[in-house]
């Protein structure tokens, strides 16, 4: 189990599990959480170093982090992946160097991380491909999950981890986190299923932001 108890930054507050998100520069990042969060889709401001959000998950809480793309945060990804134990990297599917370059990119990142960090490879703009000339095969992005979870014993989880989504849809948003929490917190079916009516999530500490809009 990727069950963690660490204390994150900003006034000390104790977490059971951390969950990061990594990927290029506007690949859709902080819309995807924003969307979870607020249940809306509008235009952000693009993240500087990281914004934290804390959830309520039934007994636990869980820090989401999520982490600027751009190439001059890099180094700093070290610091957020330490402790982890979940990790969404994300690609845009209609942007096939996005998913080509995301292991070599933000792997070694991940070595912070906890041993048994459950990996899901998220793809988003499900709404701006054309279903019928793929760039990116579903199939790929599944590969690409089963490579990353090799340490897991892929025949617990439901399915592979990997999703599609639309942030401007609302389509497999939630299904991404909740994959992730039902994976990685100890609760029973029933406790599982009751926490998943409550989609309770707040902003705990946000890094200054850039005026530059961007879905990051």
């Amino acid at each position: 189990m990727c069950f963690i108890n660490l204390r994150i930054m900003s006034g000390k507050k104790k977490v059971d599990l951390k969950v990061v998100l990594l990927g290029a520069n506007n690949v859709g990042k902080t819309l995807l959480i924003y969307r979870y969060i607020n249940g809306t889709f509008q235009s952000q401001e693009a993240t500087i170093g990281a914004a934290l959000f804390l959830k309520q998950w039934g007994p636990y809480k869980v820090a989401v982090l999520d982490t600027a793309g751009s190439e001059r945060y890099s180094e700093l990804l070290h610091l957020y992946c330490h402790g982890a134990g979940a990790a969404i990297l994300a690609f845009d599917l209609t942007s096939p160097n996005t998913l080509e370059s995301l292991w070599a990119q933000f792997g070694s990142k991940l070595e912070t991380a906890n041993k048994d960090c459950l990996k899901i490879v998220v793809g988003t703009k499900l709404d701006l491909m054309d279903p019928g000339s793929r760039d990116i095969t579903k199939e790929e992005g599944q590969k690409l999950a089963r490579e990353l979870n090799e340490h897991l014993n892929l025949k617990k989880l439901p399915h592979d981890p990997y999703f599609e989504t639309s942030s401007l849809n609302n389509e497999n948003v939630r299904e991404v986190f909740e994959y992730i929490f039902q994976h990685c917190l100890p609760l029973s079916a029933d406790q599982k299923k009751r926490y998943q009516e409550d989609n309770g999530m707040i902003v705990l500490t946000d890094s200054p932001t850039s005026s530059k809009k961007a879905g990051c």
